[in-house]
């Protein structure tokens, strides 16, 4: 519910096209969902490595990342964890329309709320990534001990342990860390790209 009056949506002169071109790349949100130590961050942040390592724009926003600052105010109720993924879905937006290849890692449990991100944009703009890595290999992995303190009853409403996960239904990619390797992964996400024409064979090879 939008609270603020008398607001009138300003258009820049520069519009998302001409971004495009100049860029010589598509932008995109590539919504990374999936359990706490799935890998989200980590294929996401080496995505954007390869990404800029061929001279295109893109950049990640993280889940712990995010609230340090802009959600530093929410928690982790379903109530919270809807609004941190509203804020996120608006910012994404933001970068979209900058003509930035956007990379968000965040667990995102809720069906509707990633849903209601993708509503915002245009059809071919939001590429949902889930990370379906199994249960018991994230908490092998439970780097943050995470899942240790959920068991012990330390935090409440983890997903996973006591909160649940509704997983996407027809996401555009799906990947399995304990079945694929990290380079893998982002070759995965990278053919992608190139197939459905957001990134050209042109971008191909390293510009660094």
């Amino acid at each position: 519910m939008i609270k603020s009056q008398n607001i009138t949506w300003q258009p820049t002169k520069v519009t998302k096209a001409a971004r495009q071109n100049l860029l010589g790349h598509k932008p995109a949100v590539l919504w990374f969902t999936g359990l706490s130590g799935s890998g989200k961050s980590t294929i996401a942040m080496a995505v954007e490595k390869r990404l800029f390592e061929r001279g295109l724009n893109s950049y990640v926003l993280d889940g712990d990342n995010i609230r340090f600052g802009l959600n530093q105010n929410l928690g982790f109720t379903a109530t919270d964890r809807q609004e941190n993924i509203r804020r996120i879905g608006e910012v994404a937006k933001l970068f979209v329309d900058a003509g930035t290849i956007t990379l968000t890692a965040f667990i995102s449990p809720y069906r509707a709320d990633r849903d209601q991100v993708r509503a915002l944009l245009a059809a071919d703009e939001f590429i949902e990534v889930f990370v379906d890595t199994p249960l018991a290999v994230c908490e092998q992995r439970d780097v943050k001990q995470l899942y240790a303190k959920a068991r012990r009853g330390e935090i409440k409403g983890f997903t996973g342990v006591d909160a649940p996960y509704e997983a996407p239904l027809k996401p555009e990619l799906t990947i399995d860390t304990s079945q694929q390797s990290l380079a893998q992964s982002v070759d995965q996400i990278i053919d992608y790209l190139q197939a459905k024409q957001y990134i050209t064979a042109a971008n191909a090879e390293s510009q660094l």
